[in-house]
């Protein structure tokens, strides 16, 4: 017989395309550079489209943005998003420069796309990151194009110092009370009132703190719309523009790759500009103003007469933090008085002050009375006989005295136990009894449920249960239940479903609750009686879930059988035998009966 061998049809296999984007930028704003963004996306999508092997997945294209970095490139990052998603497969780009001019993120976003199996492409320099010699080239050129910005950057920055040196601004920077004609800063009537008065405020006196409040009280707001606040008012008052004359290079750029900007402090040389345009404040009037600001900040927290200072103030340092303690109160508990270290609200960079705790006033103005030898505390004997407190370690004050001696006294802290008076202790007790305490994981029967026998709230309790879907039960129990009181507890996942009947929800709701019911008289193991808010009574039936024993398996009982023989021995069993035997002797005929 012949042999017959089948011979399957062959399906050609289409081999997958390659999901192609392009990236494309330009970091300046002019017209060559917009048609410059255009023609790159014009370019790679139609190269893109036209390869039959390739599968268009679109062009990123980032408009003025800086190279150097990544954090405002947002389609660059968009594009990173994508790959990360499984969108693309493969990335083309003009040139190195286009991609990235920081070495480091260049490398950084290259591997990273490497490791997801992502190829990008540089067009210009014609390299490939997967290929082998690919990440060294990239390196090298890399370097080269982040010191060309380098460069570039540099070159700016000699042409603006030539500016500079002629007079002229970089720019048009923005100034309130003042507007650009053409290259010339004109006075905006309206706005120059406002910077005439925020000085004027400063001469009669008063502290930016008050200023600013006064803004907000009439409604005067900045060029942008924004509440006028305590830094926008220094800005002001600092700002040498308002007397006519121009102070260029205030800031400068620290590193053209970060960007960072830095106030000149010297560091580079300044050049003073004068009278180019109208002024709105005379320069004697600055002048006067700068001077005050000096004083006011040689003085401290004393020079802010809005501030509530007393002879303390500026008077305690931290030694550690080298900031002054400030002076706090508060009247959630009682009142209380203490000082605390200026670091906490200046959020200072670090683990916080190293002494930490506060100093009880009270108990501080005790024992300055005991260094100056004063049966009464008097201002002007601590001011002139103390010149600084230090604070070494908690609750101990270093004293340095005018007359050069050092003095180190105990001060404990008993500002709470000060304040936790009888008549507070028995408000807070009531408030407890009626809201409950705002405690971890409090719910919408917290402080509600009440015992009606002792007039306690309720807790909730965890146990294990047969009943419940997870093994454990949450009950409610009076809180005086480990105290003997009878009243039962109450099963959580009963009573849900039985207030949610009650009130006419559709599935308990623990914020509704609140706002409806007043409190909940617990008054006996099946009874509930609830107090709305409207003043209604409902009395509820509760009825505890059956309780249900788990079955014992058979190992589970051998094991039971096993230990009660071990138990009862027979010496255990002629000992209870003699007791009872006692018992009956002693309680007579009626010894069953009795309890």
């Amino acid at each position: 017989m012949p042999k017959i061998s089948r011979i399957e049809s062959i399906v050609p296999a289409i081999k997958p395309l390659k999901k192609v984007a392009a990236y494309a930028r330009v970091s300046m704003q002019s017209e060559r550079m917009m048609h410059s963004l255009s023609a790159q996306i014009s370019y790679y999508s139609k190269i893109i489209q036209k390869n039959p092997d390739w599968e268009y997945a679109g062009v990123y294209a980032d408009d003025f943005i800086s190279g150097t970095n990544t954090v405002k490139r947002d389609e660059f990052k968009q594009m990173l998003s994508d790959c990360e998603a499984g969108k693309i497969d493969i990335i083309l780009t003009k040139s190195i420069s286009r991609f990235a001019r920081n070495t480091v993120d260049l490398l950084e976003t290259v591997r990273h796309l490497k490791s997801l199996g992502i190829e990008v492409r540089f067009e210009k320099e014609n390299i490939n990151s997967m290929s082998g010699d690919g990440e060294l080239m990239l390196s090298i050129l890399a370097s080269f194009a982040q010191e060309e910005s380098r460069s570039i950057s540099e070159n700016i920055r000699w042409a603006t110092k030539n500016r500079f040196e002629q007079g002229i601004p970089n720019g048009k920077f923005r100034i309130f009370g003042y507007r650009w004609d053409e290259d010339q800063l004109v006075v905006e009537p309206e706005e120059a009132e406002i910077v005439k008065r925020i000085f004027q405020n400063f001469l009669d006196g008063k502290s930016r703190l008050e200023t600013e409040k006064e803004f907000a009280a009439e409604g005067i707001t900045t060029a942008n719309g924004c509440r006028w606040v305590d830094s926008n008012i220094k800005v002001v008052l600092t700002n040498i523009t308002y007397t006519g004359n121009l102070l260029l290079q205030k800031e400068f750029i620290e590193d053209p790759i970060t960007k960072r900007r830095k106030k000149n402090r010297g560091e580079l040389p300044q050049y003073f500009v004068e009278n180019t345009h109208e002024p709105i404040i005379d320069m004697e009037t600055f002048q006067y103003v700068q001077d005050e600001i000096a004083r006011r900040k040689e003085l401290g927290a004393l020079a802010n007469k809005s501030l509530n200072t007393c002879c303390f103030t500026g008077k305690i340092k931290c030694p550690h933090c080298g900031v002054s303690y400030m002076h706090n109160r508060r009247n959630d508990r009682g009142y209380m008085e203490y000082w605390n270290c200026g670091s906490k609200k200046k959020k200072k960079v670090g683990d916080g002050c190293p002494v930490g705790g506060t100093i009880n006033h009270q108990n501080m103005v005790k024992v300055c009375m005991e260094v100056l030898g004063l049966t009464e505390f008097d201002e002007d004997a601590f001011l002139e006989q103390v010149d600084v407190i230090y604070v070494p370690k908690r609750y101990v004050l270093e004293f340095h005295m005018a007359d050069g001696r050092v003095i180190t006294k105990d001060c404990p802290n008993t500002g709470h136990k000060d304040c936790w008076t009888a008549e507070y202790r028995a408000k807070a007790s009531a408030k407890r009894k009626k809201n409950g305490t705002k405690c971890i994981g409090a719910s919408g029967f917290t402080g509600k449920i009440k015992c009606k026998n002792c007039g306690c709230n309720f807790r909730k309790a965890t146990q294990p249960s047969a009943t419940a879907k997870d093994g454990k039960a949450y009950y409610w129990r009076c809180a005086e239940h480990s105290n003997g009181c009878k009243t039962a507890g109450l099963r959580e996942d009963v009573l849900k479903p039985l207030f949610a009947d009650a009130l006419g929800m559709a599935e308990f709701d623990d914020t509704l609750f609140r706002k409806k019911v007043d409190f909940v008289w617990v008054l006996s193991e099946t009874e509930l009686e609830m107090h709305l808010m409207d003043g209604t009574v409902q009395t509820l039936n509760y009825e505890p879930p059956a309780r249900k024993c788990l079955p014992r398996t058979e190992e589970q009982k051998e094991h039971m059988r096993k230990v009660m023989k071990s138990i009862w021995t027979p010496e255990r069993k002629a000992e209870m035998s003699e007791r009872m035997k006692q018992m009956r002797k002693e309680r007579g005929e009626n010894w069953r009966k009795e309890k």
